[in-house]
Parts: C-alpha cells; structure tokens; sequence
C-alpha cells in the first residue's frame, strides 16, 4: 500500500520552524548588559586659571535612549535628553541655563576605563575646555541597619570635629555661630568630619535677619572648593521646612514649614533619614515625608552660610542619634 509522504514532511518542517522560533525567542529574551555609561560620574573641567567640578548621571531611558542629568558650577540639575553612546564613545548636549551668552554646552569624550572618561566641552563662548570623570562611589548600603546610641557632634567648645571658615564660623556661649556683616559672594559650610548613614539630628537653629538663607545638609558630600552636594534641610524665608538637594536634583520637597517658625528666635529643627526615607520637622510639625530612591545614603553633615546679605545664623543643643527607628521625636504625638 502506497503512503502520503507529504504530510510528513510538511510536519518535519514546522517542527523546525516552531524549534528555531523558540530558540530566537529564548535568546532574544537574555538579559542585555547595561552600558557602561550608565551611573553617577564627579566631572573635572580644566580651562586656563583653573578647574572647577560638575556632575553627571546618565540613565537608560525606554528600551534603548540614554538620558541624563547635568550639575555645573553653579545652578541646579539639568536634565539631558538624550545622551549619545557608541563604542566607548559620548556626546551629550546640555541646555543653558545661567550662562551668558544663552548657549548649549556640548560635552564630547570617551570611555577609557570602567572607571573613568575624559574628553572636550565647547562652553556658552566657544571655548574648547578639556574634563576628565570619575565614576561616582556607590551610596547602596552593604548591610542591614545596626541600632545604636547618640553620640556628641559638638563638643560646645569650639570646632574640633568641623571645617570651614573661621573669620566666618566661632563657637560663643556654646552655640556654632556663621556671622557676616558685609554679605558672601558664594556659600559658605561648616563641614564635619563625622560620616553618618541613618541618623537622627535635633538641634535649634536661630536666623537674622530672616530673610537671608541657612539650612543643614545631611548625608552629603564636599563639592568644588565652598560648596556641597546633598539634601538640605533649608531655613530661611520662603524656605523653612522644604527639602533641597544642593548641587543636584534642586527642590525635592516643597511643603513650607512657614507656619511654625519663629522669626529671628530659635527654631527646633529635627532631621531623620533611615535606608531612603526622609522626615523632618520644625517646632513639632511635620515638614518632609518623602521616600526617595535616589537620595545619597551616607555621608557628611554640613552648616551653611548662604550667598548674600549681612547675616547671623546660630545653632545649638545639636543632639544625634545613629540608625534610630523611623518616627519623628519631636512631634506630638510622635509621627510613626
């Protein structure tokens, strides 16, 4: 008896054709490698007189685009919209901002290591500058939280343990006192040497005139030759209780703490940061509560002067208290 072969090979050749299909599929499925550009890099720009720091993150955006964020030497975070990468080699553009003339940045460079990128800018006058980048260190934590006790931040005494200025920064009637009579052309921070992760900061702080700007930086880093980069827990009028990254993403948190200040007296200013959450907390009242993944996890705290005006700021009975539980001490009822 005679068979029909026809089916039989037409069912051999779908079998392969389902088997190759899958085998695409299964491997269009692999996991991608990142590219190596992608992370937090401290920039280094060199013109003729002198270097000054910026900041650059770079994020996959989609499927494939690039994007990114840009810190210079002065103004906030500027967001990239695509950033070009291709065989080790980029370009981004960043937007104006403060320059003057009005006119893109426009950053070229390469990969030359896992760890490190060089290459040119054309600045807002056509200049060609040469920067070179560092990856940024990793602020993930490398261990679970471990509850401990307070310890002393300031002696009372004077200024062991800090660093700034001191024709600015004295310590008087045991109070850190930041004094100007003739205003600052750029921030000023009185910078501690004490490296913190989670923590808990209390103290008073006291602003005249109120007009003018202080605030506390936390978990935060030196930047440039004055500056600093990290959360802020802001004082001043117009900024009480909002929460500013300096030197980054800018405004983080806008709910003013207006309300509960004591203008030209001493406010009680509590600050609380465990793993990604914030809160802090002026006189009592609630002020910030954000959870943010992208907030640094460690680093160093900081007391700032800001730019402007004659100014006298004060703080004292600074109480700190390492990995402490995740409430707020000084509200009431306390805020879980």
């Amino acid at each position: 008896m005679k068979t029909n072969s026809l089916p039989c090979i037409g069912a051999f050749f779908l079998s392969c054709f389902l088997f190759g299909l899958c085998v695409f599929q299964a491997r269009s499925e692999e996991p991608k490698k990142n590219p190596p550009i992608i992370g937090r890099w401290d920039l280094t720009v060199h013109t003729a007189d002198e270097t000054y720091p910026s900041w650059l993150e770079v994020s996959q955006s989609g499927y494939k685009t690039l994007a990114g964020s840009f810190v210079g030497r002065f103004g906030s975070a500027r967001p990239i919209s695509r950033v070009e990468f291709e065989n080790g080699r980029l370009r981004f553009t960043v937007p104006p901002q403060w320059e003057q003339p009005q006119k893109d940045l426009v950053f070229e460079g390469q990969q030359v290591g896992p760890d490190e990128l060089k290459g040119e800018l054309v600045d807002e006058n056509g200049h060609r500058l040469a920067w070179t980048g560092r990856r940024a260190p990793s602020l993930k934590r490398d261990h679970p939280p471990r509850w401990g006790e307070s310890m002393e931040v300031f002696n009372g005494k004077d200024l062991t343990g800090w660093d700034g200025d001191k024709s600015l920064w004295k310590v008087e009637s045991g109070e850190i006192v930041g004094r100007t009579t003739i205003g600052l052309k750029h921030n000023e921070f009185l910078k501690s040497q004490m490296v913190l992760e989670d923590f808990r900061l209390v103290l008073k702080v006291r602003l005249v005139p109120n007009k003018e700007n202080s605030g506390v930086q936390f978990r935060s880093e030196r930047f440039g030759e004055y500056e600093m980069k990290g959360p802020q827990a802001d004082a001043g009028a117009g900024w009480w209780g909002k929460l500013y990254e300096e030197n980054g993403r800018a405004l983080l948190s806008d709910k003013s703490g207006e309300a509960w200040v004591k203008v030209d007296d001493w406010n009680t200013y509590e600050i609380l940061a465990v793993g990604s959450r914030i809160r802090t907390a002026i006189n009592g009242h609630l002020c910030v509560d954000v959870d943010d993944p992208q907030i640094a996890r460690r680093g160093i705290t900081g007391l700032q002067a800001h730019a402007g005006g004659p100014l006298e700021v004060r703080f004292k009975e600074l109480h700190l208290e390492l990995n402490p539980k995740f409430e707020l001490i000084t509200t009431t009822p306390p805020t879980h």
